[in-house]
């Protein structure tokens, strides 16, 4: 597709069988390549704390961090869907902020919908933003701002009960307006039955195959985030290796008089 996609070629897809790839980006150079390579949706996500701005978790992270990164990745003009993530308490407070800071990274950062974590507690919040002509995609399972209430990183919906609660969850937000859900952290057989009962696309990380889409953190696939390393990820490169490799090759060139040489120098 030569154009630029929308929510309605998203949930096209859906339809159609299609799977639906998705990768986070955080700048303009990141953006540009994975647009040329034919990426169909777009994560500015609030991983951009733990594997750009070295946090502990997502947590810190700002509206006005996330207005900049939105910035940086809609100059490189993807065709791909651009979506951004609502950070912690921007839009946990009240329907207020909620619709106050979605409509600052529509119109301030570019983005064209936003993502926000939550199930059933947050379909109020979903429908008020929707309400608003901006795109929400929901979040379920695994949700990382909720790292303390969970006691950590921890699959979800194992149980008989979570997973009826996260298959109410997934209903919730699709019945509030939401035009996709994130599915993560979750066994691959709740997965596929959230998948089959809803309309909307569903979006796995950690959620098996039978999702409608996949999503992964760029610096996870690349080897260039080393605080964890979860068992849903495939690194399918080392630019680590490649990068510690350029540096130590400038670094050994530069001490030795080797650069810059006259063909790296003005007569």
């Amino acid at each position: 597709m030569n154009r630029k996609k929308t929510i309605l070629d998203i949930q096209k897809m859906k339809a159609a069988g299609e799977k639906i790839t998705v990768l986070t980006s955080y700048d303009y150079p990141f953006t540009r390549i994975m647009d040329d390579c034919g990426i169909d949706m777009i994560l500015i996500g609030d991983s951009v704390g733990v594997v750009f701005s070295g946090y502990d978790n997502t947590l810190p992270v700002t509206v006005d961090e996330m207005v900049y990164h939105t910035r940086a990745v809609v100059r490189a003009r993807p065709k791909a869907l651009v979506i951004a993530d609502m950070p912690f308490l921007s839009y946990q407070t009240d329907v207020r902020d909620a619709r106050l800071n979605a409509g600052r990274l529509v119109k301030e950062g570019g983005a064209e919908a936003v993502k926000l974590e939550g199930g059933a507690h947050v379909a109020d919040t979903i429908r008020a933003i929707v309400d608003m002509d901006i795109p929400v995609m929901a979040h379920i399972g695994l949700t990382p701002q909720s790292i303390h209430r969970m006691g950590g990183y921890k699959v979800q919906g194992k149980k008989e009960e979570q997973a009826q609660r996260l298959l109410d969850d997934a209903k919730a937000v699709e019945e509030a307006g939401a035009f996709a859900v994130t599915l993560e952290g979750i066994p691959l057989r709740l997965a596929e039955r959230i998948t089959a009962e809803l309309s909307i696309p569903t979006i796995g990380i950690g959620a098996g195959p039978h999702c409608d889409g996949q999503v992964l953190v760029i610096h996870d696939i690349l080897g260039l985030c080393e605080k964890y390393s979860p068992k849903f990820v495939k690194r399918y490169g080392d630019a680590n290796a490649l990068i510690t490799s350029a540096v130590s090759s400038y670094i050994a060139e530069v001490k030795k008089g080797e650069f810059p040489d006259e063909g790296h120098s003005f007569s």
